[in-house]
């Protein structure tokens, strides 16, 4: 059992005090757990979450379609071509492959029911995924968007929303719940600590704080940081 899941259960093996041996009820070792100590997640909010650093991606790409189509000469490509690295690296590279594709498709085709029937479709839309990236990044690379090339750009960062508006919300609601209850209690707590090794092995550190972090730098750079900005207006009076 490893100590992220006797943190989890508050399972307190032994402690000194003045040379006695005290042995902790759970109930003593959540009165003197750390207070400032981070709680833990499960492996389906951690799957969600991450879904949520990949949705700021892309609404980065749908609010900077209307900029390229509306005035391509001062459109900086930078900070779309850092957008769509970081959705190629977190999102394609891990989530999508080392996670959803290598654990939890085979696990919820395997369990069979209605979301087994979702699994190829999500992962066509993976690799679509992976060739709309691919294009975007080519289109950016280049320093300047020519003229020719910004409404068929644009273009491709509306469908990628509507692609993944879609894709992850089926995922959230229909794949992971489905994924959960395929397996046991303890199963669960393995898959949890298992993505985690993979998310330090794969980045070196915190994958998901590392993306948070590097999204609010772009969303301050291209002026969405403000999350008021988005607020509806009422709606007008017929």
């Amino acid at each position: 059992m490893t100590d992220r899941l006797k943190n989890r259960r508050g399972i307190v093996l032994g402690a000194g005090l003045a040379g006695t041996a005290l042995i902790a009820t759970p109930m003593l070792a959540s009165c003197s757990k750390d207070k400032n100590e981070e709680k833990e997640t499960g492996a389906v909010e951690d799957l969600m979450r991450e879904h949520g650093v990949l949705r700021r991606a892309i609404l980065v790409l749908r609010e900077s379609a209307s900029r390229l189509r509306q005035d391509v000469q001062n459109f900086d490509p930078k900070q779309i071509a850092e957008t769509t690295k970081l959705f190629r690296t977190f999102g394609e590279d891990y989530h999508e492959r080392k996670l959803e594709e290598a654990y939890i498709f085979p696990a919820v085709r395997k369990a069979g029911g209605p979301a087994a029937a979702y699994v190829d479709i999500l992962i066509a839309q993976h690799n679509r995924g992976r060739e709309i990236t691919a294009y975007i990044l080519a289109a950016t690379s280049k320093g300047k968007i020519g003229a020719a090339d910004a409404v068929p750009l644009a273009n491709a960062f509306d469908a990628l929303e509507l692609m993944y508006a879609n894709h992850t919300a089926r995922e959230d609601t229909i794949i992971f719940p489905a994924w959960k209850n395929a397996l046991s209690e303890g199963e669960l707590d393995e898959m949890g600590d298992k993505f985690e090794d993979i998310e330090k092995q794969t980045f070196g550190k915190d994958g998901f704080d590392d993306a948070v972090q590097r999204m609010d730098r772009i969303e301050q750079v291209l002026g969405f940081s403000d999350l008021a900005q988005f607020t509806a207006p009422k709606p007008s009076s017929a």
